[in-house]
């Protein structure tokens, strides 16, 4: 009995480290290759080039959005953007979308001074946070540049190459549901390349 209750001590013990190692493990949201994974809203373009994910305004010049097909809820996301022209884009966290509708969060991705990593509410409260006048500096525009964003339970922190921007604790953001999503702005002459896009759900 006692080596019976040994093994299941054992084998429960196992299975949940097993399943905490594999929550823990990171993945690559994009293969360089296609869309896979990812589903378009809206007229705007999104395609690969060279290995590279482009969002690029189209000829409508509206909002544009490319989701995940998987609902992201504790999540470290590391992904490096590149701005041409008006670089105005931005990263959407639990976040739902009908047509060309979202509702959720938004890490910003913009021209200089205009919040780059600052969390907006979409369709909601706008602005919760912006970065510090002084860590506006941290964007490399027309560069590549690395971002890191860390969700967790009400809070979110993040990072521009290797700087943090900021951090919020946010009720409504703790009951949040939903995918990770890339924006193309609207107005039109917006170009943003992307690579490397890593999440480690926690």
């Amino acid at each position: 009995m006692k080596t019976r209750y040994g093994l299941v001590l054992f084998l429960g013990f196992f299975l949940t480290t097993t399943d905490h190692v594999f929550a823990q493990k990171k993945h690559s949201l994009f293969n360089g290759k296609d869309l896979s994974g990812w589903t378009v809203y809206g007229t705007e373009k999104w395609y690969v080039e060279n290995g590279l994910l482009i969002s690029e305004s189209g000829p409508d010049k509206q909002y544009g959005y490319l989701g995940t097909d998987r609902q992201y809820k504790d999540f470290e996301l590391t992904l490096e953007f590149k701005q041409e022209a008006e670089g105005n884009s931005g990263v959407f966290f639990r976040s739902t979308i009908e047509g060309t509708k979202i509702t959720g969060w938004q890490v910003e991705v913009a021209p200089p001074g205009l919040h780059t990593g600052g969390i907006y509410e979409s369709y909601g409260r706008g602005w919760l946070i912006k970065p510090l006048e002084e860590n506006e500096k941290h964007l490399k525009y027309g560069e590549w540049n690395k971002m890191k964003i860390h969700v967790k339970d009400g809070t979110v922190t993040t990072w521009l190459n290797g700087k943090q921007m900021i951090t919020l604790t946010d009720e409504k953001i703790a009951e949040g549901k939903g995918s990770i999503a890339l924006q193309i702005h609207d107005g039109g002459g917006i170009k943003v390349y992307w690579r490397n896009l890593v999440v480690k759900e926690l």
